[in-house]
Formats: C-alpha cells, sequence, structure tokens
C-alpha cells in the first residue's frame, strides 16, 4: 500500500476523496480506528492495483465529517456502522438507520427508524405491505432480517437489518497475542476461515517486514482455492433447493462433503483452520501431492460435469436468467466485488490486479466473464471459478512435489511482532477482505477486517429492479454473502 495521506479539515479531506471518485479509482472502504480524544477515518481506494489511503482525523467534541455517500452510495453502510459504533455522525446524510447494532449513544438528532410491520406509511403506493422476512428462517441461513415492502407478488423495497449478528469480533482481538488473534480471524467469517488467515497473516508480514517459504505460499493457495471451491458450490447448492432440483442438490451437496472432507484429511479441520499463520503455515500437508493430485483430478472432473449439466437444464436457467439484474454502471458505483461484480463483466480480483502469495507462480486460466449481470451470469462465474481453483491448486500440487522437508523452518519463517500497521488483502470467494492491523509492544492494538460480504449486501436492495417475492431466493443465493462477515 502506498503512503497513508492524513488530513486535519474535513474539507480537504473529503476533496481527496472526491478526486479518486472521479478519477474512477474504485472505493474499497472506509474504516474507524478510535482514540482517546479523537476518530480516525480512513478512506481506501483501489488506484490501477495500488490501495491508496486518505485519513481524516475528528475530534470527538466535534463527533461529524462530511458524508461520502452522496458520492459514492457504498459509503453509506460504512457510515452507518461508523455511527453505530462510534456515534460519529455522517453529515450530509439522511441514511442514520442502525446498521449492525442497536444504538448506543445519546444522539443529538433523532434517527431514521425501520419502518414497522404493515401497511407501509413511507410515501409506497397505498396497497403496500411491509412484512418481516427473518431474521429466524427455515434451514440453516444465517440470522438476517429483510424487511420485504411487497404489492402482492411485487417487490418494491428491500431493507437488510444485520444488527442481530453483530459479536463484536473487533474488540476481542485487542490487546491479544499474535497466536490467539490469528484464531480470532479464522472465527471471524466462518465459510472464508482460510481467507481471513490469509489477510491477516500478511497485514502481519507487511508490519514485521517477514517473508514466507515458498512451500507455505504454495500451501496457502491449496487451503484457499478448496475454501473457494466449498463456497461456489454452497452457492449453487442453494439455487438448485429454490429451483426443486432435488437430484442436482443432492449430487452438490455430496461434491461439497467430498470436498469438505478433503480439506479435513489435509489439515484436520473441515474449514482449513489452524494452517496459515503469520510466517506461512504450520506445517507440511497431511497429503502428499501424489495422493492430493489424484483427489483433485477426480472431484474437479465430476464436479465439472455436474456443473455442465445442471446448466444446460431449462427449468433451472429460466428461473436465474433475467433475475436479480445488475446494470454494470450501477456495479461499477457500488465498487461491487467478487462474482456480484464480475456477472455483470468487471474483472476485478485481487489475485491478478494486486498479487499475492504464490499466485504470481502459478499460470492462471483466464476466466470470460458475462455481462448479463443477473442471478444466471453469478452462476456462470461461479461454475467457472470453481474450474480455475482446481488448475491453481493441480499447479500448486505440482510444484509443491518437489518440497519434502518436514522441518518447520521450512514452512513457516519466525515473526516477531513489532509496532506498526498494514493492510492485507486476499481475494475471498465473495471477493475482496481487507484486514487494517495495527501492533505494538508486542501486542495486537486494532483489527478491522472488511469482508466483501459487507461491501456487496449495501447493494442487495438494487437487485429487485423488477422482481416477485419467489424470485428472493435465488437473487439471495446469487450474491453468497455471509452474514458473520457483515456483522462481525
Amino acid at each position: 500500500m502506498r503512503d497513508v495521506r492524513r488530513y486535519n479539515t474535513p474539507g480537504s479531506w473529503e476533496h481527496a476523496v472526491r478526486t479518486h471518485l472521479v478519477s474512477g479509482d474504485r472505493f474499497c472502504g472506509l474504516f474507524a480506528r478510535p482514540t482517546t480524544n479523537a476518530v480516525w477515518l480512513r478512506a481506501l481506494f483501489d488506484c490501477n492495483g495500488e490501495l491508496d489511503a486518505e485519513e481524516l482525523t475528528v475530534g470527538r467534541e466535534v463527533g461529524r465529517y462530511p458524508s461520502l455517500g452522496s458520492v459514492t452510495p457504498a459509503a453509506k453502510w460504512y457510515e452507518r456502522e461508523i455511527y453505530d459504533l462510534f456515534g460519529l455522525r455522517a453529515v450530509g446524510t439522511s441514511d442514520h438507520e442502525p446498521l449492525v447494532t442497536s444504538l448506543r449513544f445519546a444522539d443529538p438528532e433523532p434517527r431514521g427508524d425501520p419502518p414497522e410491520v404493515g401497511v407501509a406509511d413511507d410515501g409506497s403506493r397505498g396497497d403496500s405491505f411491509v412484512i418481516p422476512y427473518g431474521p429466524v428462517r427455515s434451514g440453516v441461513f444465517e440470522s438476517i432480517e429483510y424487511l420485504v415492502c411487497t404489492i402482492g407478488e411485487d417487490i418494491e423495497w428491500i431493507k437488510p437489518r444485520v444488527l442481530f449478528k453483530h459479536r463484536g469480533m473487533q474488540t476481542r482481538v485487542e490487546g491479544v497475542s499474535l497466536d490467539d488473534a490469528v484464531l480470532v480471524a479464522e472465527r471471524t467469517e466462518g465459510v472464508s476461515s482460510v481467507a481471513h488467515a490469509m489477510a491477516f497473516s500478511q497485514a502481519v508480514e507487511q508490519i514485521t517486514g517477514s517473508d514466507i517459504p515458498v512451500p507455505a505460499a504454495l500451501v496457502r493457495v491449496i487451503h484457499a482455492e478448496l475454501e473457494r471451491v466449498a463456497n461456489h458450490l454452497e452457492s449453487t447448492i442453494r439455487h438448485t433447493e429454490a429451483a426443486g432440483q432435488a437430484v442436482a442438490y443432492a449430487t452438490l451437496s455430496q461434491h461439497k462433503e467430498q470436498v469438505q472432507r478433503l480439506r479435513s484429511r489435509l489439515c484436520g479441520s473441515r474449514f482449513g483452520r489452524s494452517v496459515v499463520v503469520p510466517g506461512g503455515v504450520v506445517g507440511a500437508p497431511r497429503l502428499g501431492p501424489d495422493e492430493l493430485r489424484h483427489a483433485i483430478d477426480g472431484l474437479g472432473r465430476s464436479i465439472e460435469a455436474d456443473l455442465r449439466r445442471l446448466v444446460d437444464t431449462p427449468s433451472f436457467i429460466d428461473r436465474l436468467r433475467g433475475t436479480g439484474v445488475l446494470p454494470l454502471e450501477l456495479v461499477r458505483r457500488f465498487g461491487a466485488l467478487g462474482p456480484v461484480a464480475r456477472g455483470s463483466g468487471v474483472p476485478d480480483d485481487v489475485r491478478v490486479t494486486r498479487p499475492y502469495g504464490a499466485y504470481p507462480m502459478l499460470g492462471r486460466l483466464l476466466v470470460e466473464y458475462p455481462h448479463d449481470g443477473d442471478a444466471l451470469a453469478r452462476q456462470y462465474v461461479r461454475s467457472r471459478e470453481i474450474a480455475t481453483s482446481f488448475h491453481l491448486i493441480r499447479q500448486a500440487t505440482e510444484q509443491l512435489g518437489g518440497f519434502s522437508s518436514r522441518d518447520e523452518r521450512s514452512w513457516r519463517h519466525s515473526v516477531v511482532l513489532g509496532d506498526g500497521e498494514a493492510t492485507g488483502w486476499v481475494e475471498a470467494p465473495q471477493g475482496e477482505l481487507l484486514y487494517l492491523v495495527e501492533s505494538g509492544n508486542g501486542v495486537i492494538r486494532f483489527v478491522k477486517s472488511r469482508s466483501a460480504s459487507f461491501h456487496n449486501l449495501a447493494l442487495f436492495a438494487s437487485a429487485f429492479p423488477k422482481d416477485v417475492f419467489t424470485d428472493f431466493a435465488f437473487i439471495e443465493a446469487s450474491f453468497g454473502v455471509s452474514i458473520a462477515g457483515v456483522a462481525s
């Protein structure tokens, strides 16, 4: 990341942020860090593969800063989160509904509350009705409430409420040792445990100036790509469930279970936990390269064949085609991430644009992304990325075959935590994952993660331009978000 530019006046900070947006730089997030007498705000931007940061210090007695929501709608959720957690108010926006927590601070001005369940009284049509969907629903979905305004079957608007899931993971890392911090990072968003451990570890490695052994970087790729396969399969499974495709549902569920069991055979954890650590990995995989290659080849062929059969099924693709359309211009305005963005033709993937670890060593298949922007396009993206993941795993396994040492130093370099701060990133299954880490006196002082799920869910309500209630399950599955990552 380039140097952080710091400002003491809101006007100069706002001008710098607007300059990035006018230049077409992608908005990556707005982060807050509390200190004794102030809160600093850091806006991050992707500038042609480099991260730029613009920071503003706001005194607690001021308690306000200029809203970025009028410039980029993606900033609104960040501003709501900052207000919930720190009481710092964005001036210039009326959107202050609770997002990740219930109200903690005395409000100098009234907050907008979500509409009550029942007949809509917010200017919607007279026959509109607001119903709560969640936070507890059937199946194994995470806890989230959607307020849905309907006119018969038509959906007029949707408001997600994720505050039921907030666990305060950010504060649980403060003051803990490096080893304990990795454990917390892995549990921030369980379905992306490897991605969180990697992003956190890479930030620490930047702070300490550490590199990692080549075989460790290859092992990280293997676990990260298996995690991607499992997540993409889960999204597809949810689509088949909603479409009543019983055979495909059972078959793909079996494939996902085989992937999870392979991950367990590799490291002892179905979620790839306790593998990635600052400085490398804990040790060599429990499976040899030949055994792993054989397992990957069999799984890859079976999954790819069944996915081809699925997308050739008219009764399946008819439910996804034209559902939840996200136009390219809208996706760019929100700075959408991962398969959500790539399904609308935005090819951003930090494995390529900001490569890390062993990815520069591996040949990567070029994926031709669709531009339709609907749920079907996002499904195509995931199907193609599953094939790419297996390709990367095969390449990493082949290169790993030349390393047979069981000596810990061949897999992990010693890391001594000093004073400093850094930003780590990875391409998680949901999209770009960021970690801001600050350390001092041998402990972690501050950690803030930003999951792609948080960034993308702000766009969710915009995916219902002409959809009906029965489309909801397909649109939600096509986003593939993790609510734990939204409200960590």
